[in-house]
């Protein structure tokens, strides 16, 4: 599985640092800049990678948000390494303009996510109907309110709404690790799963499909002829 990101945020003593992307401890000043020979008394911070040494630097936007200014980096994960091909541009385009505008890098994600559900299959016309019907399949709540969560954002950052994702640009970066999520729990997670299912022995899985067709199942004697049924406690 993949392992957690954590993302660069302001006065935090330790996340993945934006420019050697190794999970690390930060050590922060406060600077003061001489603007026109004069100080300038701009609020201005650094942070110092403990893996790298570099300096990554950080400043309060119009909004009074702090943001990282240089170097130009992004605080979104990388892409799942089993996200689809036909998806990681959009995603890594997202994540390049998220310092920008985290509104076109929702809407960016939105578009990956209707990208993602055609590619595993998902019947619907639109984004809400695929997700109901993943939700009469069986999928599970955690998954739905992940879907549910890029949709809605995605949808707000397109029209006009109650949310404004340049004045909380964190939601913007939460739709990175929900559409990593996704991939990790409809991709990746069902892959691991048939990987193992395949090394069990292949008289043992037909023993398993026999049980789930409903039919008797016959446990092969040691030569692979077909014997009498074992019992539960025989087979596990």
């Amino acid at each position: 599985m993949q392992d957690k990101y954590t993302p660069p945020a302001f006065r935090e003593r330790a996340f993945h640092c934006p420019i050697c992307r190794v999970y690390a401890n930060q050590v922060w000043n406060n600077l003061r800049m001489v603007k026109d020979g004069v100080w300038d008394e701009a609020p201005l911070f650094s942070a110092q990678c403990g893996h790298c040494g570099k300096y990554h630097y950080w400043r309060f936007d119009e909004n009074g948000n702090p943001r990282m200014f240089s170097p130009e980096s992004t605080t979104a994960p990388p892409f799942h390494p089993m996200m689809p091909e036909s998806i990681q541009a959009d995603y890594s385009e997202a994540a390049a303009v998220l310092p920008r505008s985290p509104r076109s890098a929702a809407a960016l994600l939105r578009l990956a996510l209707e990208k993602l559900l055609i590619e595993l299959g998902v019947p619907g016309k639109s984004i809400d109907a695929q997700v109901k019907s993943l939700v009469a399949d069986g999928l599970s709540p955690l998954v739905q309110q992940a879907l549910d969560v890029c949709r809605v954002i995605g949808n707000e950052a397109v029209h006009p709404g109650e949310i404004n994702l340049n004045d909380t640009p964190d939601l913007a970066v939460s739709l990175f690790g929900m559409l990593n999520y996704i991939v990790a729990e409809r991709i990746e997670r069902p892959a691991v799963i048939a990987q193992l299912y395949e090394q069990i022995p292949a008289v043992k899985r037909e023993w398993i499909e026999q049980r789930d067709r409903g039919a008797k199942p016959q446990a092969p004697n040691p030569q692979g002829a077909p014997g009498p049924a074992e019992t539960p406690a025989q087979q596990g």
